[in-house]
Parts: C-alpha cells; sequence; structure tokens
C-alpha cells in the first residue's frame, strides 16, 4: 500500500503503518496529489518489525514533510523483498525524483536498481546494504557498521570475562540471529563467531529469531529445554532480547551478570526503546551495542547536496556507542580504536 505522507511535523509516534495512514488522513492528504516544486521521495521501508524499524520510519517521516518541500511516498514491505520490488516499479512509473530504499536483504537487486537507473531516478540505500554488479546502481549508502557492532559487544563479554575470573571454556553462548540474509544479521552473527573462535567459547548453536519478540521467546524457550548450561544469550536486536528474557524467567531461571552463579547474560544490539534502557540499567540486558536509527535528517543532507550537484560519499557509516549498566568493564579497543562504554545509572 501506498501512502503519500506530507505534514507529519505534529505526530509523536510511528509504530505501523497503520499509525502513518491515520495521520495522513487527519491531515487530509490525497495520495496522488502532489503539489508543484516538491522533490518527490519514493521511500520503500523493510516493515514495522521492531522499535528499531519504527523509529527508523518515524524519523523519515517526520523529515520529509510538506512544510520543507517534500512528497514523501511511504511504502511498507512487510519484511518480503518482492512487495519492495514492486513498490520501487511503482516508483519509477510514477517518476519520484528520488528512491529510498531500506532493503530487506543484500541480494536480489540488479534487476529492478537497473530499472530505476534507466529511468534516471537516483536510488539510496539506508540501514541494511546491497549486493550489486554494479556499484553505480545506487548513488550512496547511509548506515550502520554491523560487524563492528558486534565486535564491540563481544570485546565487552572478553573483558568481562577476564574482570570476572571466568575461563573461556565456562561461557556457553546462543546466537538468537535477526532476519536471515540482512546486513545486520550478516555483520552480527559474523561478529560473534569470529569472537568465539579467537576467545575459545563454546557456541551452542544458532537460531533464527527474526529481530521480532515472539521470535525471539520461542527460539530461547527451545534452546533452554536443549542445553542447560547457557549463560549468554546473544539477541540480534532488543525486541529479540526482550523474547528471550521472557523466555528465561518464565523457564524458571534468572538473567544477570552474574553467570557464575547461574544467571543468564543477554546481549542486545539497538538501544532505541526506553525498555531496552531500563533494562540495561537493572541488569537484565547486559550490554547494548547502539543501534541509530535516525537517518531522516541524513537522507536529507545526501539528497540537498545532489540537488546541488554534490557527489555524496558512497558510503557513509554513523558513529555509534556501548552501554550497559554494569561498571566492571569502562572502555574496549577493537582494531586500535578505544570505545568508552556509556554507563547507564538506576
Amino acid at each position: 500500500m501506498f501512502l503519500s505522507v506530507f505534514s507529519m511535523a505534529g505526530c509523536t509516534s510511528v509504530s505501523s503503518v497503520e499509525d502513518i495512514e491515520e495521520v495522513a488522513d487527519t491531515q487530509n492528504v490525497m495520495e496522488d496529489d502532489t503539489d508543484e516544486g516538491l522533490i518527490v521521495i519514493g521511500f520503500s521501508q523493510v516493515g514495522a518489525e521492531s522499535d528499531w524499524r519504527k523509529a527508523n520510519t518515524e524519523s523519515m517521516v517526520k523529515t520529509f514533510t510538506r512544510e520543507k518541500g517534500y512528497d514523501l511516498i511511504l511504502e511498507d514491505a512487510q519484511q518480503k523483498q518482492q512487495n519492495q520490488i514492486t513498490a520501487i516499479r511503482t516508483f519509477i512509473q510514477r517518476e519520484v525524483d528520488y528512491i529510498v530504499l531500506a532493503p530487506v536483504t543484500e541480494d536480489g537487486w540488479d534487476t529492478v536498481l537497473t530499472e530505476a537507473k534507466d529511468a534516471g531516478i537516483p536510488v539510496i540505500i539506508v540501514d541494511r546494504m546491497v549486493n550489486v554488479s554494479d556499484p553505480e546502481l545506487f548513488k550512496c549508502w547511509v548506515g550502520s557498521d554491523f560487524e563492528l557492532e558486534g565486535r564491540k559487544a563481544c570485546e565487552w563479554l572478553r573483558n568481562y570475562c577476564e574482570n570476572k575470573e571466568i575461563a573461556p571454556e565456562e561461557v556457553n553462548i546462543v546466537d538468537i540471529q535477526g532476519t536471515a540474509g540482512a546486513s545486520s544479521q550478516i555483520g552480527r552473527t559474523k561478529g560473534l563467531k569470529d569472537a568465539v573462535r579467537a576467545n575459545g567459547w563454546n557456541l551452542l548453536e544458532e537460531a533464527a529469531g527474526e529481530y521480532t519478540q515472539a521470535k525471539g521467546r520461542e527460539a530461547t524457550s527451545r534452546l533452554l529445554r536443549k542445553y542447560d548450561n547457557i549463560n549468554v544469550v546473544y539477541c540480534e536486536n532488543d525486541n529479540e532480547a526482550f523474547g528471550a528474557i521472557e523466555a528465561i524467567e518464565s523457564a524458571g531461571r534468572k538473567v544477570g551478570n552474574n553467570i557464575t552463579a547461574g544467571q543468564i547474560m543477554v546481549i542486545s544490539f539497538d538501544g532505541v526503546s526506553d525498555q531496552a534502557i531500563e533494562y540495561a540499567k537493572n541488569g537484565k540486558i547486559s550490554c547494548i551495542g547502539e543501534c541509530n536509527p535516525l537517518h531522516g535528517p541524513r537522507v536529507e543532507k545526501i539528497i540537498q547536496n545532489l540537488q546541488q550537484g554534490v557527489t555524496p560519499d558512497k558510503y557513509e557509516y554513523v558513529d555509534e556507542d556501548i552501554f550497559s549498566g554494569d561498571s566492571t568493564v569502562t572502555s574496549i579497543e577493537v582494531d586500535d580504536s578505544v570505545y568508552t562504554i556509556k554507563i547507564l545509572g538506576k
């Protein structure tokens, strides 16, 4: 479903595409009516599967308003690549000025992005990357270094275990993975696998969590029944972590940092919602690798540069922090760069 979204500056929260529809209706916005002179942007979003995704959509909607000279056409793909391909082709037919794509997965984009290039429409990739044969099929990409996020979280775990004198062979991890084939899943999984090999930890199993709370709970429940020695659950986003915590507590176990005393440590990524930050403060989540979703202003800057004939950098990585409510580890080092841990007060 396509929504032409204009004046969104007054909205408080976008939790789903239905919320955007409701706000658009209150603004008396017509889908196919665009004012002359507005920059028309077609935005294909993955869906609304997580708090991060909702915040990302809200950032785009609040940035590209009619008052600022934009006509934003937003399409929710409901986590299906074919829906995104259909949306892009519709954007091309409507002769939008720019296409912004938050891809479901990395592969499978050559054909439709070639169609956009042939139509002369610049494509900007946000969040996850695309794997294409011709790098000129998109103008630029903006997002996170997902492998670095994973490496930072694992380095926090290594430092924590070292400080607490926990032997590597005592660390038993399960990985609740994100959407298979997504850049975030690929990067965070690789960060963990590399750390497991380097540190001698035990990676018991990887399970699909699909970035949702329900799947995170389901996967963790199954793994807890299968293994009685799990003491670290590595969740590839916060919503999976919420589900994992529910599963751990339902099984009569306790989440926390004291893994030598039978607690189960939860590591997560995003740090977007108040719930995630509160869980980090009280120790239910031991460490969160930040993933910043506020790409709207970044994409606007790219578009304004393109409007002025300025070529943007091909890849723009977002600087991100790492959070914990535990002060055992105050800084980590990855690739000769030192990262200060943001300790969250209770």
